[in-house]
Formats: structure tokens, sequence, C-alpha cells
């Protein structure tokens, strides 16, 4: 082919693509979000303080409400970055009251890649979501994954005290949680039976009946209007508690959300398994842990409930039943 053919050749694509991107901005292909601000590598979500919680669902205004989104800890003024690739509209004015941290804007994009190509792209799913309490740099335009979007507001002038964060709302009010939790290496796992979970119960015992009710998963709850989405492993108060298996820990998680002796708790998401470890104070609440290394001690359960069996509660996170795979084979 001739040089000048070659030449026009590759400027004809070089503007069929440029086109193409303005029309089409090339999006991410994985479904997990980007890092959304500096300091938090793992989007690590608010925990409970005495403002409420940050998890998807949270109790909001007396228990007359749920939250509707989900808080990523954020340190006031901390640079915040786009989680996925799309266009930008705003500002978003959540509180409606022209505070500090009324501030915001909505990212709107696909989750998939377009590819060059002489036809539009396929309609394809995509992802709009609100990022709350943060100063963008604009509120229009095309923004890229990872690329800088703003800054956190000072959520301590108008909350003091509270884990600062940046409210992240799915624009269609689902749970952004699996988008915002990064991919993670699996961690290997020693067969489908977990490792003893407390110090004195090699064989993780489930407690059994008495007058507080039963141990069981779906036992009755609520003078029998309710059933019990977990099951109940015995242990005595004090007593070391260990992993059940390898994973990634995140919490703490609040049961009673009333700050009793025992409302303290931590998940491990790990390889096939996702567990909440409640009545427990672990060691930490994030990074890594293997199966059967110490993850905490048992909560003093006795000061709360007199005369009950203590014990663990033990609850998937898609509250299915663990008992097979606290049975260790048995």
């Amino acid at each position: 082919m001739p040089a000048l053919s070659l030449v026009a050749l590759v400027s004809l694509v070089s503007t069929v693509f440029a086109k193409q991107l303005d029309t089409h901005p090339p999006q991410q292909q994985d479904k997990h979000w980007a890092q959304i601000c500096s300091g938090n590598p793992i989007n690590k979500i608010r925990g409970c303080d005495r403002y409420g919680c940050g998890y998807f669902g949270a109790d909001r205004h007396g228990h007359k409400g749920k939250h509707a989104g989900v808080d990523v800890i954020c340190a006031d003024g901390a640079t915040v970055y786009a989680p996925f690739s799309g266009q930008l509209s705003g500002p978003i004015r959540f509180f409606h009251n022209g505070n500090a941290i009324d501030d915001g804007v909505q990212i709107r994009g696909s989750g998939n890649c377009f590819f060059l190509t002489s036809l539009p792209p396929p309609s394809l799913p995509g992802y709009c979501v609100k990022l709350v309490c943060v100063h963008p740099i604009r509120y229009h335009g095309q923004i890229h994954r990872g690329q800088q979007l703003g800054r956190m507001l000072p959520m301590q002038k108008v909350f003091p005290g509270i884990i600062s964060h940046i409210h992240v709302e799915n624009c269609d009010h689902s749970d952004p949680t699996q988008q915002l939790t990064p991919d993670v290496p699996p961690f290997p796992q020693q067969g489908s039976h977990w490792a003893t979970v407390c110090s004195g119960n090699p064989t993780n015992e489930i407690r059994g009946c008495d007058r507080y009710g039963c141990g069981y998963y779906g036992a009755p709850r609520r003078n029998g209007k309710g059933k019990h989405t977990g099951v109940d492993v015995i242990c005595s108060d004090g007593a070391t508690v260990y992993a059940p298996f390898s994973g990634q820990l995140s919490g703490p998680i609040k049961f009673f959300h009333n700050g009793n002796a025992i409302d303290d708790g931590v998940q491990i998401r790990g390889s096939g398994f996702c567990v909440k470890l409640l009545c427990i104070h672990p060691i930490r609440y994030n990074g890594r842990i293997s199966k059967g290394q110490v993850l905490g001690k048992m909560l003093p359960m006795q000061r709360v409930f007199p005369g009950i069996t203590s014990h663990i509660h033990v609850e998937n996170c898609d509250r299915s039943d663990p008992t097979s795979n606290l049975e260790r084979g048995k």
C-alpha cells in the first residue's frame, strides 16, 4: 500500500475513533468500581456512630425509614475519584438547606466496554449513581474511571464526631455494596466445613433451647412471628473466637443497635462464603484473616441475658442455613 494511502487510512480511523469516543466514551469491563476516596483504597463502608450506621438499609428517621445508599469513609478535604466512566450531571442537593456539605453530582455510565465499530453500540445495562457530600470539579461533561472528580466537603462542621463519608446512592435506590467491594484473590479453603469457631467447643455444638429461645436455624422468634436467621454456636463468655474460614474482614456489625455489652461483631467474606459473627469483639474489623486464626473473644452475654446458653450468633450474609458448614462432617 502506498505510504500516502496508509497515512490517509490511519487518519480516517483516528477521526472515526475520536468521534465515537466523544459520543460513546470507553467504559470499564468489570463490575467492581474504582476507589472513590483517597486514603480508602477498598471503599470501606462507615460503621456505626452516634448519628447512625453507614450500610445499605440501616435505620433512619427513628426506625421510620431506611438508608437508601452506602456511606464510603472519606476524610474531610480528601480527593474524590470517579468510580466508573460516564456522564456527569448536577448539582445534587441532598439536604436542600445550603449547609457546608449540601453538594454532589450524578454519574451515569455503562458497565461494559464499547469497541471500535461502524455501528452504534448495543443497548447495554449501565450504572447511575449519586455521590453526595462532595464538591465536584465540574457538574457536566464526561469523566473516566479513576479520574479526579472533586473533594470531600467538611462534614465535621455539620455533624461533629461523625465518621466522615461520601453518601453513594444508586439512582434506582438499589444496593451498591457489591460494586463498591473490590476484587480480591480467592482464599484457599480446605473443604466446605468450617474450623472450630469457639475454644471449648471443637465440634461447633449448637445451642439447644432455654428460656430465651432455641439456637437452631429457623427457630421461632418474636413470639412465633419471626424465624431465627442464623445458628447459635455455644461459646463461654470471654472464650477465644477463631475464624471459621479464610477471608476479608469488615465491620463492626451491630445487631442490637443499643450499645449493650454484646452489641459487636464482624463479617468475613471468603471464597464461596460470607458470614456474620455476632456477640464477639474482634481483634480488628478489617484486613485478611486465615482459617483457624484468632479472631477475637466472646462478649459477656450473661450480663445481658442472665441464664442463657452463651453463644456466638453465626449468620450467612444471604440468610441461608450455615448448619452443614458448622458440623465439620458429623
